[in-house]
């Protein structure tokens, strides 16, 4: 009984993996010493969203990842 539980729960997540897709990442400024970063999330309270959203990390091609 466990080991089909397991099997199931594998396969649950499996398919939701699957199902994801990418974040779209953004450019981001420090209100301090205006300082630009790149990232999916929030760096912190110091930062403000400046550009975005971007396909890659780099920041260079806009739009939101498929």
């Amino acid at each position: 009984m466990k080991l089909k539980l397991l099997a199931l729960l594998i396969m649950i997540l499996a398919c939701v993996t699957v199902i994801a897709s990418e974040a779209p990442w953004y450019k981001w400024k420090n209100k301090a010493d205006r300082t630009i970063l790149c990232a999916q999330n929030t760096p912190g309270e110091s930062w403000d969203l400046y550009q975005g959203p971007f396909m890659e990390s780099h920041c260079k091609k806009p739009g939101n990842p498929q």
